[in-house]
């Protein structure tokens, strides 16, 4: 049974293309077979950070009709697929959103996991994302305003009788200002299922058109996005050092 997980939170920049680029490589290699779609049809920034944004068709293709699935869909050398949109503004002109929810339908039950990159804020296509999710991660910055734009985020996926699996903290680091995860644990109800820190290995590996976990493997933000990747398919994760474990300690 396929798993649609949508990453989405109250705003832009928080880190939702990161976070869905590098689980397709950690799922993967789980043994998930994974697709990575961007739902993020007027900023879509998937493409770019995984080396695909020069594609033949992209999503707005299919979405203006101009494309069938099977030519908006393509392998990444890594074993997982993925669906890219277009940069270009031009492509933007006549797309019908609504067409996300067949395109995820197709794709359901040839993947084990579908992940939704999704729009920013609340708007249409961020709503639109959560309605096509079964289950949703909320992704946030550890700051007050950001968890605050989360908990709008998750009243919305309430209502919707979404599966929330839990908050991941992105770029966090020690210092006056930063939530603890317990803090944000208090102000959203639900659990921190991640806490990936303020690293340097992130932009480099985007400026690589590659991700992080590829590009830096034993980095800090690979090794806490690896952990998510475990905890989501329910296996225990090892990691050589203790250098994480202390890391962790050290936010709180």
């Amino acid at each position: 049974m396929t798993r649609t997980i949508g990453v989405v939170s109250g705003k832009g920049g928080v880190g939702k293309t990161t976070l869905v680029s590098n689980l397709t490589h950690t799922l993967t290699d789980l043994g998930k077979s994974v697709t990575a779609i961007d739902t993020n049809v007027t900023t879509p920034h998937l493409g770019i950070h995984l080396g695909y944004h020069l594609v033949p068709k992209s999503l707005h293709d299919y979405l203006r009709g101009h494309a069938k699935i099977n030519e908006v869909v393509y392998s990444h050398p890594h074993g997982f697929r993925l669906v890219p949109g277009s940069l270009s503004v031009n492509d933007m002109i006549g797309v019908n959103p609504d067409k996300l929810q067949s395109l995820t339908l197709n794709l359901t039950g040839k993947s084990d996991i579908i992940l939704l990159d999704s729009a920013p804020s609340l708007g249409k296509e961020a709503t639109l994302s959560l309605k096509l999710a079964d289950e949703l991660i909320l992704l946030a910055n550890p700051n007050l305003p950001s968890v605050l734009d989360v908990l709008k985020t998750a009243k919305v996926a309430e209502k919707l009788d979404k599966i929330i699996l839990g908050v991941v903290v992105n770029r966090t680091k020690k210092g006056v200002g930063n939530m603890s995860a317990k803090e944000i644990e208090s102000v959203t109800k639900y659990p921190v299922i991640g806490v990936i820190p303020e690293d340097d290995n992130v932009q480099k590996s985007l400026a690589a058109r590659n991700a992080v976990v590829e590009f830096s493997p034993n980095s800090p933000a690979s090794i806490e996005f690896k952990r998510i990747a475990h905890n989501l398919v329910g296996k225990k994760f090892n990691y050589s050092t203790n250098f994480w474990t202390k890391f962790l300690e050290w936010l709180k």
